[in-house]
């Protein structure tokens, strides 16, 4: 291709990721003008339209389409060869993102740090703890820690470990509403559940497995959240066991007969496995897991 820039293949990238010209342009760091004339070079040296420009945003067209991929995988080496560079000159340093479910990133990784930050001064982490899924191809994250393992896409994973669930209320609730002694008590009791447009994963349908007859009566899209409201009093709900036992006075209901069990798994994009900063910190992220012990997700034990 004549006049062909490899740097309008980032501009293009951008442009793809945020869906508008403008946000494109301000993670870059250029005004949209410059963009908006890179992405006319590539498409003029590709010699087909890449974008339908509308009201709303830019639309990738077929060819666009068929381009992605091919853009990514330059990406890819680039990263891959500007990091390998990076970490022989200056030993580990440099930036890692880790996407989280917010309850595994606040109350573990998030207390953690501070062992790898002793260890790599150097070293850029970046937690970003939320209830949504992370795209590793997307570049949201370096490592994403995900309820599920992926059956599609060039990911890497790895179980981190399992974790119980079961179902708690506050004593005040209890005062108020009655005890549960059977499974069939827990039809008459108002619950608290995820937002269905809002569940990022389905592993969170928890009242199902109990009964398919249980329906949520209050929705919070967050775990965090969902534990405030059952130490209030508010209602029944299905929560993490290391995350309630953060709440003492919280009573765990049937703790022989119902006892759920979900898991976490460390992804990593297959073109950055082999970054040196992105294996330490996976590599470090189980063996702070090991050090504390399978037991910490379970039932019964204290948290400092």
């Amino acid at each position: 291709m004549r006049n062909f820039d490899w740097d309008n293949l980032q501009a293009f990238l951008a442009v793809v990721r945020a869906g508008r010209l403008t946000v494109a342009a301000r993670k870059l760091g250029v005004d949209h003008s410059t963009l908006s004339r890179r992405i006319a070079a590539l498409e003029q040296a590709v010699g087909a339209s890449l974008f339908d420009r509308r009201a709303a945003g830019y639309a990738l067209t077929a060819e666009g389409e068929r381009l992605v991929p091919d853009a990514e995988a330059m990406e890819n080496l680039a990263i891959r060869i500007r990091s390998r560079q990076d970490d022989a000159a200056q030993g580990l340093a440099g930036s890692v993102r880790i996407g989280t479910p917010e309850a595994w990133g606040t109350y573990f990784l998030a207390r953690e740090l501070r062992h790898l930050a002793r260890r790599h001064p150097e070293l850029e982490v970046e937690l970003v703890a939320n209830p949504r899924m992370f795209s590793l191809s997307k570049r949201e994250a370096d490592l994403a820690v995900s309820m599920t393992r992926p059956e599609q896409g060039r990911l890497v994973a790895r179980r981190l470990n399992d974790y119980e669930l079961g179902v708690y209320a506050a004593p005040s609730y209890l005062e108020e509403h009655g005890a549960v002694a059977s499974r069939r008590d827990l039809e008459r009791h108002r619950w608290i559940g995820y937002i269905d447009d809002l569940m990022w994963s389905s592993e969170l349908d928890y009242l199902g497995e109990i009964s398919p007859s249980l329906r949520p009566h209050i929705r919070i899209s967050n775990v965090i959240s969902q534990v405030q409201a059952v130490a209030a009093g508010v209602g029944l709900g299905v929560l993490p066991c290391f995350l309630a036992r953060r709440e003492p006075g919280l009573v765990r209901l049937l703790p022989e007969e119902i006892r759920l069990s979900r898991a976490y798994w460390l992804l990593t994009h297959a073109d950055a496995r082999d970054l040196v900063r992105v294996q330490v910190v996976a590599d470090f992220i189980v063996a702070r897991l090991a050090a504390l012990g399978p037991d910490y997700w379970r039932d019964g034990r204290s948290v400092d």
